[in-house]
């Protein structure tokens, strides 16, 4: 029998070009014909391995999972975009390689983001992802967010709806 580490903590400097293919596949499986093509293929290309490089010292929390030595995923996080929310906090992102969805690391990953938050003193939390994006929202009912708030996401010439689900 053979015993595989799983890990989250956060995300190195030295991992950056990992990241940024986890985010490249992840975005590209997630939003391919929800986000027209150009918008969707520029917003992969500005992550590259340097933009996540300064990520992973910027001031917002980058939390990956490895498993056994491969990134699998990530999860960004910190203080809520939404002054209009009473939630402090707020998971910007959270996504997998798409070989490693439906295993049960998108639940990890999110429950340690989750508790991040609230050990820096965080009360509640928001998610936004888009209203098309079922995997996703089914993803955050699952996990016991309650969909209290939308609002719209300008794509070039598309405007797309989302949705803020909340913890608190």
């Amino acid at each position: 029998m053979k015993t595989v580490s799983i890990e989250v903590r956060p995300g190195e400097p030295r991992e950056a070009a990992a990241i940024a293919d986890v985010h490249r596949v992840s975005w590209l499986q997630a939003y391919a014909g929800i986000i027209p093509h150009r918008p969707l293929i520029q917003m992969v290309n500005r992550r590259d391995e340097i933009w996540w490089r300064k990520a992973t010292r910027g001031p917002a929390t980058l939390l990956v999972v490895d498993v056994a030595g491969t990134i699998a995923g990530y999860a960004t996080l910190g203080l809520s975009r939404a002054r209009a929310l009473p939630q402090e906090g707020e998971i910007y992102e959270i996504y997998l390689r798409p070989e490693y969805q439906g295993i049960g690391l998108g639940r990890v990953l999110f429950g340690e983001a989750k508790s991040l938050l609230k050990s820096l003193g965080c009360k509640g939390l928001v998610v936004w992802c888009l209203e098309e994006s079922e995997h996703a929202c089914s993803f955050f009912q699952t996990a016991g967010g309650r969909d209290i708030a939308e609002g719209m996401e300008d794509f070039g010439d598309k405007y797309l709806k989302k949705v803020g689900f909340v913890w608190n």
